[in-house]
């Protein structure tokens, strides 16, 4: 059974010790496994504090979420913004330590929204140029045990990766720990099939995040969540699988993360529906696995 977690960031940004305090002890209790940890700004949370407020709830530290707002850029950026951006990273992966967090995960390459065209010749050194970049930060986390997982986005949020496959091609020469960050919402959108992207990613997927298609609740949406579980389990991914939604009252997350409407009649309900049918899907999926299933396609499932 996978771990089930959630972003703060449902209910709250910034995320800082404040929000931390008061959301960790009501996400225990609705029965989540797991939290996600974005760090908008270093400093934001205490890591040591954090670390024993997770502890005294039994919650697993799933993820640290880097955060690239605009001036946080590994490609086509000045050299300073480019030390400045990888100071940050490894800053993540100590944060990730001191919570016990195994991945470091996020749009490590550019800030968000950042899109230029490129010709394959311009593509194919802007990839280089990130490899380079990123290597020390590589270095830097496996000597510490943490994964990164670069993710996708949408195309209309980057213009670097918007697949598993470009993402692939990204990292490719990179150590080991440096793999793919799923994310279902923008898979949704770009990939031909995202259950091939997973079976492509394959062990080189760190971390996992999903919403519903509309940034909602999982399972309030089109998406075939069946086949898509079945086909992460085909991979051997065994960490936790993560809410990232977003609340829209506040201002700036909002605007960033587009969210120009109230996406549940609650953040709490948002929050408890998605756990609710993730739990229902990963332990139909598991128990079909277990029973012999030969194809897992929507609701229907096929056995041998």
């Amino acid at each position: 059974m996978y771990a089930i977690g959630v972003s703060p960031w449902v209910w709250a940004s910034p995320v800082d010790d404040q929000a931390l305090a008061d959301l960790i002890p009501r996400i225990a209790a609705f029965g989540f496994d797991a939290v996600e940890l974005p760090v908008e700004q270093p400093g934001d949370w205490d890591p040591a504090r954090t670390r024993d407020l997770l502890g005294s709830h039994r919650l697993a530290a799933a993820a640290v979420c880097a955060v690239t707002p605009p001036g946080r850029d590994l490609v086509a950026a000045p050299p300073a913004v480019v030390e400045s951006t990888a100071a940050y990273l490894k800053t993540c992966v100590d944060s990730a330590v001191a919570v016990g967090a195994p991945c470091v995960g996020g749009p490590v390459y550019a800030a968000v929204g950042r899109t230029w065209r490129m010709s394959p010749a311009a593509r194919a050194a802007c990839y280089a140029d990130f490899r380079r970049a990123l290597s020390p930060v590589a270095d830097y986390a496996g000597e510490r045990g943490i994964s990164i997982g670069v993710e996708a986005l949408n195309r209309y949020e980057t213009s670097v990766v918007n697949t598993v496959e470009q993402v692939l091609e990204l990292i490719d020469g990179l150590p080991s720990n440096v793999g793919v960050m799923i994310d279902n919402y923008h898979m949704n959108i770009e990939e031909d099939d995202p259950c091939a992207a997973l079976t492509l990613a394959g062990s080189r997927i760190k971390h996992v995040q999903v919403s519903g298609t509309n940034r909602g609740a999982p399972g309030a949406d089109h998406f075939d969540w069946l086949r898509f579980l079945g086909a992460l389990r085909a991979t051997g991914y065994a960490g936790s699988i993560c809410i990232e939604s977003f609340t829209a009252q506040n201002e700036a997350i909002a605007t960033a993360a587009s969210i120009w409407r109230p996406l549940a009649e609650s953040q709490d309900l948002l929050a408890l529906q998605g756990l609710a049918y993730l739990r229902a899907a990963v332990h139909s999926v598991d128990q079909a696995l277990r029973s012999g299933v030969h194809r897992i396609d929507g609701s229907h499932l096929t056995w041998t």
